[in-house]
């Protein structure tokens, strides 16, 4: 029941939609303002579910600045992940610009993916 309950809070704070792609792995706060770190699912995307993939770990990490928490900046510290194509060898990543024409999102979570691309 706690579980639930910190995951329900989680969901408030952080963009909308951002739980269902990303785990909450860590968080810090120093002078600068609260981290927020968050790691890819090993969710296979759409695009290659006919596929054999194997997750080869994450893209280096990169920080897209969110509104502040009780006046404290905040930094989400976001890994992406990236996985093989077994059998090519192809390195793949999400291909977010598909998950935004096609999921219905809110304009939140739009502006999170926004920020990670630009």
């Amino acid at each position: 029941m706690l579980e639930e309950t910190y995951r329900q809070l989680i969901e408030l704070l952080l963009p909308a939609g951002l739980l269902e792609y990303f785990e909450l792995t860590n968080t810090t706060k120093d002078s600068k303002g609260i981290n927020i770190f968050l790691e890819e699912k090993n969710i296979v995307p759409e695009e290659y579910r006919d596929q054999t993939l194997h997750s080869k770990g994450f893209l280096p990490e990169i920080q897209v600045q969110d509104f502040p928490i009780r006046g404290q900046k905040v930094a989400l510290c976001i890994k992406r992940r990236r996985w093989e194509v077994v059998g090519s060898g192809q390195i793949i990543t999400r291909n977010w610009t598909l998950v935004r024409a096609g999921a219905r999102m809110t304009t939140e979570f739009g502006l999170f993916l926004k920020g990670i691309f630009g």
